[in-house]
């Protein structure tokens, strides 16, 4: 028997968020398989920047880009009690509570709700959503997952409220919970091990669609030692690149959308196997689109060919993954990417047409015992090989290979409060690397 079921994207609340791209998609899969298996799905974003109520009562709607990118509505609100040392807003990005609470009104025959998390350290917007849940509708089954519920499975089944934690991919787990719940035998189940068995995100479901988040792959043949991608993916799997194409031409003739954001971690690994012919297959159906690559791409495998065809196939933003020109941290880190390497990648990035500041390069800072000279050094290798620096602060993960080194370094008790992972804070800073490095170096860059 069909069930109503409701997705939620919950509230961000942090002391700065910006939308790149942004889309849950994990939770958007899950609407579509849920689908497949005769269920009705809803969905309420509580980030939608064009939510229509917003509109009505907001004079100066959050700007927001033609590729897709932009800002969030934002609401001021008490700064939790844990970052009450940092002088800075904290806010509320989304949709005013109040709306929230007429929308779920909308949704009292529901038969069960999910919500999804992001970082770890976001979790506060989680729990009010969760909160809000249990005063209008507290007879309601209610799941978490996503990434917040992976990594502080512990935290979330003691603080959040829900009333079942799902950790790691849910697509089986929430079938699984199906049948428990509602003795309903699932009518279909995807191949795990084939990316392309599982139906298409229910996409149609956002409100107003600027881009389309894509991945074309599940977890990363690296391991790098900040990074929690092998958490949720013990195996590298890749899609057949045409069906990947199909996908792009049945959402740009559905609905127009010309922009897509690929979230792969490894979307150009085994080129000659995936984003080569992704590529030339695009060209050849003759599909006119603009991707934006916010994660970070590797580095390796960039070379002419590889170049022009991002280029002539309408990459516009493109970033890559680097994090530190010091040979000793990046072999401590995993070994994905050499100064060489990115030297020429950035040479052949060139000679196809991209610009200095159209090739972007991830740094990371604030790293364990890593010291402000060495971030500097990174900043002026970059700038050397014509791209832009891009500095990411060093957030702490659990599990990660780094996380030991992070717990013990961190003047923070980041093992037992997920805020004090926020990378804001440079949760790792130490003599060497300071919040007036941190400045100094920003300020470098603003100058380059």
């Amino acid at each position: 028997m069909s069930k109503k079921v409701l997705i939620i994207n919950p509230w961000i609340h942090d002391f700065a968020a910006y939308d790149f791209w942004i889309k849950p998609l994990g939770l958007l899969y899950l609407g579509g398989l849920l689908r497949q298996n005769g269920h009705e799905v809803h969905f309420i974003d509580c980030l939608d920047p064009f939510h229509p109520a917003m509109h009505k009562i907001i004079s100066k709607p959050p700007k927001r880009h033609s590729s897709g990118n932009g800002k969030f509505f934002r609401q001021i609100i008490p700064t939790p009690d844990p970052l009450k040392m940092f002088s800075r807003n904290y806010c509320r990005y989304g949709i005013l509570p109040e709306i929230f609470r007429e929308d779920l009104k909308k949704q009292q025959d529901v038969d069960i709700i999910l919500i999804t998390s992001m970082m770890t350290y976001w979790y506060p917007g989680v729990f009010e959503v969760i909160k809000i849940i249990k005063e209008v509708m507290p007879q309601i089954p209610l799941v978490l997952g996503g990434k917040y519920a992976s990594l502080c499975y512990d935290h979330a089944v003691k603080f959040s409220g829900a009333d079942f934690i799902i950790a790691g991919a849910g697509e089986k787990q929430i079938l699984q919970l199906f049948q428990k719940l509602f003795d309903e035998k699932p009518l279909f189940m995807p191949e795990e091990s084939n990316l392309d068995s599982y139906p298409y995100p229910a996409f149609d479901l956002i409100n107003k669609i600027e881009q389309l988040p894509l991945i074309t792959s599940r977890g990363c043949p690296y391991r790098c030692s900040y990074c929690s991608t092998h958490i949720f993916n013990d195996q590298f799997r890749q899609r057949d690149p045409v069906k990947v194409v199909d996908e792009i031409e049945y959402w740009q003739k559905k609905t127009g959308v010309e922009n897509f954001s690929f979230y792969d971690d490894a979307l150009l690994v085994n080129p000659q196997e995936m984003i080569i012919p992704l590529l030339n297959e695009l060209k050849r159906r003759n599909l006119s689109c603009r991707f934006h690559c916010p994660n970070g791409l590797h580095l390796r495998e960039i070379n002419e060919e590889l170049s022009e065809l991002l280029y002539i196939s309408g990459f516009k933003t493109i970033r890559f993954g680097f994090e530190t020109s010091d040979l000793s941290r990046q072999i401590q880190t995993g070994g994905k990417v050499k100064n060489e390497e990115l030297y020429n990648a950035v040479n052949h990035l060139k000679n196809a047409g991209y610009k200095t500041g159209g090739v972007g390069i991830y740094l990371l800072c604030g790293m364990p015992g890593q010291k402000a000279r060495e971030v500097d050094d990174s900043i002026k290798f970059v700038h050397k090989c014509g791209a832009k620096p891009v500095l990411a602060e060093y957030s702490p993960i659990p599990y990660t290979e780094m996380w030991n080194e992070a717990v013990s370094s961190s003047p923070f008790d980041i093992q037992n409060e997920p805020l004090y992972h926020n990378n804001s804070l440079l949760p790792c800073c130490n003599d060497d690397f300071n919040f007036d490095d941190y400045k100094e170096l920003k300020n470098k860059l603003n100058l380059i």
